[in-house]
């Protein structure tokens, strides 16, 4: 089904791992939200979220007014963490809502790219019958495919075959081209949960991936950003997809062919990377186009849930299309 050139090379990657941090608590966990029908942005903390503007106008700072604005800012995450962990409860309670009474919302909505990475897994290459790349294969996904947790992923009424991809997505916090692998942690802010919903049919007709990959919908982002002080090692998370509960994908970013680090060089080398472009790595074997004996696809009334190690878990239920026009 994918017809790829590419020269098969087999060597010992060079891995750049940075340096051992303290991780005694994953705590710098960053959400976008709604609270009464006003929307904020906080880092989620146990199961309260700390809204970050209130907490800057308690500290007597203005806040940004969103959280791509707070992370386009640069504001140093050691000062922040800082600042939550010298607060005294008391504080913490003025400015922070519970979790359970927000609605989380995808952590970025308008990324200046979502770029987006095929075949990435040893195991999903050979589940395609494809050749191991030996450099990145990237297309495009737009900024009107975002949903966040929960909200649902939408079946167009003539795809007969909708698949999930669990990914992990890298979020750049600066601005950065011609990056080298050893710097590439530098320029990132963190990683969040992907689900890169793709029309199967259409795109294996196609025979390039972006129409197939680019319905609205088609992007489901969060539950929140784990900045990448705080993420551990991002090349051995695990990840998971759920269907109604039964595992689909159940694999490592171990098993990537081309590293974060890697993948932030390569992509740099192209375009210029801006702070809150949304990098999404690729997927593992699992995929529902290539089961055995016979492929099970996405149908209205399924909940997908992907998970990453040290993020989360996002959810979201399938729907069938209802057809509408909206007003221009």
């Amino acid at each position: 089904m994918f017809k790829i050139v590419s020269r098969l090379i087999i060597q010992i990657p060079y891995i750049y791992v940075p340096p051992n941090e303290s991780l005694s608590a994953i705590r710098m966990r960053l959400v976008r939200y709604t609270y009464h029908g006003k929307e904020s942005y906080g880092i989620l903390r146990r199961e309260r979220i700390i809204d970050l503007p209130l907490l800057m106008k308690l500290e007597g700072e203005t806040a940004p007014k969103s959280l791509e604005d707070w992370i386009s800012s640069g504001r140093g995450i050691n000062e922040t963490e800082s600042l939550i962990e010298e607060l005294p409860e008391e504080k913490i309670s003025r400015v922070s809502v519970s979790k359970k009474e927000a609605t989380l919302k995808a952590p970025i909505l308008h990324p200046p790219k979502i770029v987006c990475l095929g075949l990435n897994y040893r195991d999903h290459a050979e589940e395609a019958g494809a050749e191991i790349p030996d450099e990145p294969i990237i297309f495009m996904k737009p900024r009107t495919s975002i949903i966040g947790p929960d909200e649902p992923i939408v079946k167009p009424s003539f795809v007969k075959k909708l698949d999930y991809e669990v990914e992990l997505a890298i979020v750049m916090g600066r601005k950065g081209r011609n990056i080298p692998v050893a710097e590439a942690n530098e320029y990132i802010f963190g990683y969040t949960v992907f689900n890169d919903v793709s029309a199967r049919d259409i795109q294996f007709k196609d025979g390039q991936w972006t129409r197939g990959k680019s319905f609205d919908t088609f992007a489901p982002i969060g539950p929140c950003i784990t900045t990448s002080k705080q993420i551990g090692n991002p090349m051995n998370l695990r990840l998971t997809t759920r269907v109604n509960g039964e595992i689909r994908q159940d694999s490592s970013t171990n098993n990537m062919i081309f590293n974060v680090y890697e993948m932030v060089h390569h992509l740099s080398r192209v375009m210029t990377l801006e702070p809150c472009d949304i990098i999404a790595t690729g997927t593992p074997g699992g995929v529902a186009a290539f089961m055995k004996p016979k492929p099970r696809f996405l149908q209205p009334g399924d909940i997908v849930e992907v998970e990453i190690e040290n993020i989360g878990t996002l959810r979201n239920p399938v729907i069938g299309e209802a057809l509408s026009r909206d007003k221009i």
